[in-house]
C-alpha cells in the first residue's frame, strides 16, 4: 500500500510550488539542479541560492534571448551566466520585457557553451506549464535527492517526468447537465471535463442531439476573459463565441468546446503583459516572442480527445485557423469541411487580425 504521489501528481505539485516561489529539485542521468522561477523569485531565496556555491545561471528561451541579443548555444534556450553582483532587479529585467525599451542594455550577457542543457530545457518547459514567465534561475547541486529531502522540496526524476511534460492530457467527463442559453432556443447540455494532469477544466456545450455517425458542426474556442466576459475590442473572441453558438442554434445542433487556454496558452497574466507590450508598439506575435513564448502555445489535442470521448469522429469545423484543422486530423478527428467564422472586426483589433493572417497563417 502506498499513498505516495505518482509522477503526474508530483509535476502538478511542482507547478504550484514554482508559482508560490518555492524551489524545485530536478534530476536526470545522475545530475541534479535546483530551479526557481524568475517571476516568483525573492531576494532572500536568491541570496540563499548564492550561498550554495556553484555557478548559477539564468535559463531563458531562444525567443527571449534573441530580444536580449544573448547567444543561444543550446538551440532553443540560452543559459546566461549570473553576474556576481546581479540582484533581483537584474533577474527580473532579463525575464520580463516590460522595461526593455526604457533600459535596452542588460548585458553584456554571457551564455554557457559547455555542459548539458537537458535539465534547463525541462525546467523551462515545467515553468511554462505553470503559466509563469519562461525564465529560471538554476544552480547545479550534489546529491539532489538528499538535498530535496533535507529542505522539504519537491523532487522530480526527469527521466520519468520529461515525456509527461509534452504528452497530451487525458480529460475525463466529470458531470453534465442541461443549460439554457440566450443564443440557443432549446439550450443545450454542458459537459465538464477534467484533465488527469491537475490542469484546468475544459467544457463541451452540446446543442441538440447530433448524430455520432455524421460530421458535427463544431467550434474549438479558447477561453478569453477579456473578450468573452469583458467585451474587449482588442480581439474578435467574444463575437466568434456568440456567432458560433448562433450558427449551431440555427442548425439545431452542434458542439462548442471551451478550452481553458487563455492568451493562446500563456495564461491571462502573460496575455496582459503582451497587451502592455502592444501598447509600446509591438504586434501580437512580437509581444509573445519578447516574453519568451512562441506565437501560439495552445494544445488542441485536448479538443480532439474530448470530441472522441463524446463519440464524434468527424466535424465541420468553425474556424479561420488552419492549425486547428491540422491538429484535429493528426489526432484522429476528420475535418470534412472548414466553416469560416468572420466576425468582430473593430478599429481597435484590425491590425491584430491582419497580423494573425500575415504571421500566424490564419485564413482571411
Amino acid at each position: 500500500m502506498s499513498f505516495a504521489p505518482n509522477t503526474i501528481e508530483i509535476l502538478s505539485r511542482a507547478r504550484a510550488d514554482l508559482r508560490m516561489g518555492v524551489p524545485v529539485v530536478l534530476t536526470a542521468h545522475g545530475g541534479g539542479v535546483l530551479i526557481l522561477a524568475a517571476e516568483t523569485l525573492t531576494a532572500e531565496r536568491l541570496q540563499d541560492l548564492r550561498g550554495l556555491g556553484g555557478a548559477p545561471v539564468m535559463a531563458i528561451t531562444a525567443r527571449r534571448a534573441e530580444t536580449l541579443k544573448a547567444r543561444s548555444y543550446d538551440g532553443d534556450l540560452a543559459r546566461v551566466q549570473l553576474p556576481d553582483d546581479a540582484g533581483l532587479a537584474w533577474v527580473s529585467a532579463v525575464a520580463d520585457p516590460a522595461g526593455d525599451l526604457a533600459s535596452p542594455m542588460k548585458g553584456p550577457l554571457i551564455s554557457e557553451r559547455s555542459g548539458d542543457a537537458a535539465l534547463h530545457r525541462l525546467a523551462l518547459r515545467l515553468i511554462k506549464s505553470a503559466q509563469l514567465l519562461p525564465a529560471a534561475v538554476i544552480v547545479d547541486i550534489d546529491q539532489p535527492q538528499a538535498f530535496a529531502r533535507d529542505q522539504h522540496l519537491t523532487f522530480i526524476n526527469m527521466d520519468a517526468a520529461g515525456p509527461l511534460l509534452t504528452a497530451a492530457a487525458h480529460p475525463h467527463n466529470v458531470v453534465s447537465a442541461r443549460l439554457p442559453v440566450d443564443a440557443v432556443a432549446e439550450g443545450g447540455r454542458l459537459h465538464i471535463y477534467r484533465p488527469d494532469d491537475g490542469g484546468e477544466e475544459h467544457y463541451a456545450f452540446e446543442i441538440g442531439k447530433p448524430r455520432r455517425d455524421a460530421p458535427v458542426l463544431a467550434r474549438l474556442h479558447s477561453a478569453c476573459f477579456t473578450g468573452d466576459v469583458m467585451g474587449s475590442l482588442k480581439c474578435d473572441c467574444g463575437p466568434q463565441l456568440h456567432g458560433a453558438l448562433a450558427q449551431m442554434g440555427a442548425a439545431g445542433e452542434g458542439v462548442l468546446l471551451y478550452l481553458n487556454q487563455e492568451g493562446r496558452g500563456i495564461g491571462l497574466a502573460n496575455k496582459m503583459r503582451a497587451y502592455a507590450l502592444q501598447d509600446q508598439g509591438f504586434d501580437t506575435v512580437e509581444a509573445n516572442h519578447r516574453l519568451g513564448f512562441e506565437d501560439d502555445e495552445r494544445d488542441f489535442r485536448l479538443g480532439a480527445e474530448i470530441l472522441k470521448s463524446m463519440g464524434f469522429s468527424s466535424v465541420r469545423l468553425l474556424t479561420n485557423n488552419p492549425r486547428k484543422i491540422e491538429m484535429m486530423e493528426k489526432y484522429g478527428v476528420t475535418v470534412t469541411e472548414r466553416v469560416p467564422l468572420r466576425l468582430g472586426e473593430t478599429a481597435q483589433n484590425r491590425a491584430y487580425l491582419a497580423t494573425k493572417v500575415a504571421k500566424s497563417g490564419h485564413l482571411p
